[in-house]
């Protein structure tokens, strides 16, 4: 399985929404509580976001290559679990 991580602030409501859209995306297919995304908030891990190119959170990143950035919408963060099961 591919390595997925999620760059967010903790004070983003992007952020929560992205986290909520999640949840909802695993009840409805359960195939993607298989996958495992590492969170990192960029206020905790600094030395992580610097080496990233991103503006924008929430950010995904599937080995190494950025899906989405940015206001999530249900397809997009779907698009991320699609992704990382390829």
């Amino acid at each position: 399985m591919k390595n997925v991580l999620m760059m967010i602030l903790e004070s983003c409501p992007y952020c929560q929404q992205a986290l909520e859209m999640m949840d909802q995306l695993k009840e409805t297919h359960p195939e993607y509580k298989d996958v495992e995304i590492r969170i990192a908030d960029e206020e905790q891990e600094s030395a992580l976001a610097d080496t990233l190119d991103y503006y924008y959170v929430p950010t995904y990143y599937v080995d190494g290559k950025k899906i989405h950035e940015g206001v999530p919408t249900l397809e997009k963060v779907q698009a991320v679990y699609e992704e990382a099961l390829k």
